[in-house]
This record gives C-alpha cells, sequence and structure tokens, in this order.
C-alpha cells in the first residue's frame, strides 16, 4: 500500500496562499487551479497526472515554477523523494530565492526545500557572478550593476550562511562590491552640459550714493546749505584799487566746513585768515530728498577801502 503524506498542508491554507484569481484567464491556468484543488483534497496521483500535462504542454514561463512546486509536494507525498529532489531543483533554478513558508507546507517539505538550495545555491550564485562579469566585459554596465546586486543578495541568503564567509564565496563577495560599484557609476547617466554662458549686456554704472556724492549749485534737486556762521576776517591795510577773490568750502552732512581754499587770491596775507575762518563757520546741511548731503560751495570775496564785503 502506498503511503501518503496527509500532513503536508490544509485545505484552508492553500487556499489562503496559492488560490488563482477569481477569473483564470486561460485553459492553463483553470487546469493548473484544478490541480492545486486536487492536492488539497489529497488526490495526488490525480493532481500530478494534471501537472505532468501541464509540464509536458507550452506553458507561459511565469507558471513554471508552481508547476514544479506542486509536482514537488506531489511526489513527496507519495513517497518518491528522488523525483520530488528534481522538481525541487527545478524551482530553485528558476527562483533560488524561493522556500516555501511555514505556513504553506510541513516541516518536511520546508527541509527537502531547504537541503537542495543548500546544496545549489553556491553554484547558481558563481553562474549569476559569471553572467554579471560577462555584461561587465561587454560594457553593459546596467545590467552588470542588477546582476553583481543579486549576487550580493544572494550571498545574504540563510542557506548559503556557513560559505559565505570563507572562500570561494567570500572572495566572490569582495569581487562582486567592487564590480557592483564600477558598474553603478560607468550605468549613470553622464552630467548635463554646462549651460551657455549668459550674454554680457552693457548696464550703465549706479549712481552715485548720497552719501559718498559731493553736490554743488549745478545739481537742481539738491537744497543748498543755509549759512548759520559764516562772518570773513577784516582785510587790514589800504586798498588803493578794488580786490576780488573766491573762497571754495566743502560743507559735510552735518554743516561743519571740511575744506577751505582759496581758488582766487585776494592777497597772500588774507587768503590765509579767510581759510582759516572759513573752517569755523557753520551751516544748515544741503539736502537731497530730505537727506543731508555733502556740498561744494563758492564763497566771493570783495575788498573795497575799509572792510571788505561779502556775498
Amino acid at each position: 500500500m502506498r503511503l501518503r503524506f496527509y500532513s503536508v498542508i490544509s485545505a484552508a491554507s492553500l487556499a489562503a496562499v496559492v488560490a488563482l484569481a477569481a477569473a483564470p484567464a486561460s485553459a492553463q491556468d483553470r487546469d493548473l487551479a484544478a490541480a492545486r484543488e486536487l492536492y488539497a483534497s489529497a488526490s495526488y496521483d490525480d493532481a500530478l497526472a494534471m501537472l505532468d500535462r501541464l509540464r509536458a504542454s507550452e506553458h507561459p514561463a511565469s507558471q513554471a515554477r508552481a508547476i514544479e512546486q506542486y509536482r514537488a509536494f506531489c511526489l513527496l507525498a507519495l513517497g518518491r523523494a528522488a523525483d520530488a529532489q528534481q522538481a525541487i531543483e527545478a524551482v530553485v533554478a528558476a527562483e533560488p530565492s524561493y522556500q516555501p513558508s511555514e505556513s504553506e507546507v510541513s516541516p518536511r517539505i520546508r527541509s527537502a526545500f531547504a537541503d537542495v538550495r543548500r546544496r545549489m545555491l553556491p553554484a547558481i550564485i558563481q553562474q549569476k557572478y559569471n553572467e554579471a562579469k560577462a555584461a561587465f566585459d561587454r560594457k553593459s554596465f546596467a545590467a552588470a550593476a542588477t546582476g553583481f546586486s543579486q549576487v550580493l543578495v544572494a550571498l545574504t541568503d540563510p542557506a548559503v550562511a556557513a560559505d559565505a564567509n570563507r572562500p570561494p564565496l567570500s572572495d566572490l563577495r569582495t569581487l562582486a562590491v567592487g564590480f557592483e560599484e564600477l558598474s553603478a557609476k560607468a550605468a549613470a547617466p553622464p552630467p548635463p552640459p554646462p549651460p551657455p554662458p549668459a550674454p554680457i549686456v552693457a548696464t550703465p554704472p549706479p549712481p552715485m550714493p548720497i552719501a559718498f556724492r559731493v553736490y554743488s549749485g549745478e545739481d537742481r534737486d539738491a537744497i543748498p546749505p543755509m549759512a548759520i556762521n559764516q562772518v570773513l576776517p577784516s582785510f587790514q591795510g589800504t586798498v588803493l584799487i578794488p580786490r576780488t577773490g573766491v573762497l571754495e568750502i566743502l560743507i559735510d552732512e552735518t554743516g561743519v566746513v571740511e575744506s577751505a581754499v582759496m581758488t582766487q587770491s585776494v592777497t597772500t596775507a588774507y587768503d590765509k585768515l579767510a581759510v582759516t575762518a572759513a573752517r569755523t563757520w557753520r551751516f544748515k546741511p544741503a539736502t537731497v530728498n530730505g537727506v543731508p548731503v555733502k556740498y561744494r560751495k563758492s564763497v566771493q570775496i570783495a575788498v573795497k577801502a575799509g572792510p571788505p564785503a561779502r556775498e
């Protein structure tokens, strides 16, 4: 009497985990769904026969793993360990990361899958590395970066944990890390070219700030300073003929005379007296839009007989 393994998985758990969509899209989908239902009802021979027919016919690649997966489940339930191992190998080859969860299958099936994965993964990882390196050599850097990343992820699988930290897998990890970084950098798009330089547009120099500009009578927007104290010294001596001179002063924003100079001389002695006196003068400062500014002012001096007149 053939021994059947009835504790593989409960029908309710199976329905929750592997049921197809509500409306299968093709005959292969319907047949696979039927095979799953037969397996769930412990009709392993009938389920296996239907799965073998699906395996022999054309079917989408997406169904290959599911077909081999359920063939392995049926074969293990029927006690055909060698055939089940071949089916598990097909599943692992198609999807190396697949491992049935505890909620899907019994410990016996999980153990069978774990043994096959532990044996096959080192060779699969080496093959994945070789494919990624070949893509790198072809300068297919994007594909190479993806391949090396898959190698590094596979090396973290618990099934190879014992071997991943010693040669040859530890050496493979070192190489994969370096090539993955090189591939990612080479696959990155080049930086965009710099934008063309903006045309140079000649612009007039900005106006001089009020604080640094010196105004004069030529500036109509400036209100001239008003004299608070502007007394010229008396001319000493006899004046035979009238004399005139021009005293130029610079009045700052506070109304103080910063500098004074005779631009047209009266006499050498009188020029010195006039300049000395001018530096003591005080004014209400000139303004532009209400802001005090520096102002250059000319004071004409007329010397007649007696004290000189001033303007």
